[in-house]
């Protein structure tokens, strides 16, 4: 069954000539989900956008990171594996293509989960080998993704 998402993105970046020229306007914009908070946003820094701000490729790396989080916790507590903690440094890697464009040309998550004592550690490592076949967002990207998982058992 078909399932939608909805967002809305405005420009922010308006300083009061619009777009009259390349350096009239800032590269700030929001993100916004009906019912939820708006994210400020603005572009790449290497590309004249804000540093404090998220950019497209920090959201991107960033949902990619969480869709892979989600599913780690829900396999793991199927799996009986009792999961106490989770955090990751994910970093995605660019390449510039003809023209000067970019695109990701891969991404490695970095996962480091704690666990109660008992978790069967090689059962927790394969359910991270698992989750690309079920994981939306994975599985709509088109570059490799690696997953480099380290486990601390609570204790």
């Amino acid at each position: 069954m078909p399932h939608s998402f909805t967002s809305r993105i405005r420009w922010t970046g308006n300083t009061g000539d619009g777009t009259a020229h390349y350096r009239a306007y800032t590269r700030d914009w929001a993100v916004a989900v009906p019912g939820k908070p708006e994210i400020p946003c603005s572009n790449d820094p290497a590309l004249g956008g804000n540093p404090g701000l998220m950019n497209p490729e920090d959201m991107l790396l960033s949902a990619l990171a969480g869709c892979h989080m989600l599913w780690f916790l829900h396999l793991a507590s199927e799996a009986g594996i009792v999961v106490t903690a989770y955090e990751d440094d994910p970093e995605g890697v660019a390449e510039g293509r003809p023209g000067g464009a970019q695109r990701f040309a891969r991404v490695v998550l970095r996962p480091k989960i704690t666990v109660k004592p008992g978790a069967d550690l090689a059962r927790a490592e394969a359910i991270h080998h698992q989750i690309h076949e079920v994981c939306f967002i994975a599985r709509s990207v088109n570059f490799p993704v690696g997953i480099e998982p380290v486990f601390t058992v609570e204790g």
